[in-house]
């Protein structure tokens, strides 16, 4: 299956967990899997992976990261019916609680309406917000890995090990 990684991260952090990620899933699969940023790429190029996994971070009050800002209208004219989507997002759960990952369920629903398979869903446990869009709509899950690196760093390796071992199980 040919996997590829595509963010957006303007402080470096959203490329540093897709770098985990990335180094998780190749350990996982044995085969190199390329990562791409998408302010130097088309994001049409994901087109090309059967398994695309989507690095987004929110901003202030539930605002898009600005490279995915400036492609957001891109995503509505990919074909993606046939692919599977993971997302993993990046968020403030206490310092912006009303919005935490916002974007990430933002992204998700973009890549629902153009017909992509979505798996990853993440549990809603030991995180403490007050509202987010990234929530299913039990509440139970985040739609894909909620990572806080401001104030839960060192839950974040441990979160995406077992992430994308539930990616790999969910291929199955």
């Amino acid at each position: 299956m040919q996997i590829a990684i595509f963010y957006g991260s303007t402080t470096c952090y959203t490329e540093m967990a897709g770098e985990k990620i990335q180094g998780a899933l190749e350990a996982l699969t044995r085969q190199r899997i390329p990562m791409f940023n998408i302010k130097d790429i088309s994001l049409h190029k994901c087109q090309e992976y059967e398994l695309i996994v989507f690095g987004i971070s929110t901003w202030d009050f539930g605002e898009l990261q600005e490279d995915w800002e400036s492609t957001w209208e891109d995503i509505r004219s990919l074909k993606l019916a046939g692919k599977t989507v993971a997302i993993y997002g990046l968020g403030d759960q206490y310092g912006y609680a009303d919005w935490f990952q916002d974007a990430l369920g933002m992204l998700h629903d973009e890549v629902v309406a153009v017909d992509a398979d979505i798996i990853g869903y993440w549990p809603n446990e030991g995180y403490e917000f007050t509202a987010s869009k990234a929530l299913t709509e039990d509440k139970d899950f985040f739609v894909g890995l909620s990572l806080d690196d401001e104030n839960q760093f060192e839950m974040s390796d441990e979160r995406i090990k077992n992430w994308c071992a539930q990616l790999i199980e969910e291929l199955q």
